[in-house]
């Protein structure tokens, strides 16, 4: 009915708070498995460097990864995968929605096109250096990003539900609450990725990765105090 998410009661909500579905198994928790299995295999007889799926946060909501890929193959492939997750969902008679935040009534997540970033020198030793410059130059720009990381967005990132305020950047290690998150395991090594945790789920990706090229390769900017997890 382009209303109700899978899982859910019409006209209703689900009697249990979001938490249980993520990454979850069980009929009482996935709703959508074997949509997003569909979507799985089709992207692999298609060529799409899809990399995992698993089931989110809200109840009905569902999600996929793309990648590693390089330069301008990020938004080819994201792109096609889009069409294909439309044909996937026509088979089984499901509507797909891309709306960051589809849900507005009640404590439920959005949706995020959270963007993984590395470079050659990122991945090398000395690796987190070049990672945390990145961020910096990122937050010196964070309101030409928020322009351009997809269409109400603003009812998403509101500094709740695993977001950070539009309002304001920051960036941490292992914080769902950032801006931009640091994974623990690059921390460890010492070089690897980092996330931007800002693009919402319907942003194009051509924008996207482009902008953050644009801007990572930029002059250098101010240092950022990182913002702690216990705070976010």
């Amino acid at each position: 009915d382009m209303k109700t998410p899978l899982g859910w009661p019409e006209g209703g909500m689900p009697s249990r708070a979001q938490g249980p579905y993520y990454c979850s198994v069980g009929p009482e928790n996935n709703f959508g498995r074997a949509i997003t299995d569909g979507l799985y295999q089709a992207c692999l007889y298609a060529g799409i460097e899809i990399s995992g799926v698993n089931g989110e946060v809200m109840p009905g909501q569902q999600e996929y990864q793309v990648g590693p890929c390089v330069g301008i193959a990020a938004g080819d492939q994201l792109m096609m995968s889009r069409y294909i997750l439309q044909r996937v969902c026509e088979d089984f008679q499901v509507y797909c929605t891309l709306h960051p935040k589809p849900i507005t009534e009640g404590d439920w997540n959005g949706a995020g096109m959270h963007t993984n970033v590395s470079t050659k020198s990122m991945r090398e030793e000395g690796g987190l250096e070049v990672i945390k410059e990145a961020i910096y130059k990122l937050g010196e720009k964070h309101a030409e990003h928020i322009a351009i990381y997809g269409e109400g967005n603003e009812l998403r990132l509101t500094g709740k539900f695993e977001t950070a305020s539009m309002d304001a950047f920051s960036y941490g290690v292992a914080n769902r609450g950032a801006s931009v998150r640091i994974g623990r395991d690059t921390e460890a090594d010492g070089c690897g990725y980092f996330e931007d945790r800002r693009p919402s789920s319907n942003a194009d990706p051509y924008l996207v990765t482009g902008k953050i090229m644009e801007t990572i390769m930029g002059p250098k900017a101010e240092k950022i105090t990182p913002l702690d997890r216990d705070v976010a």
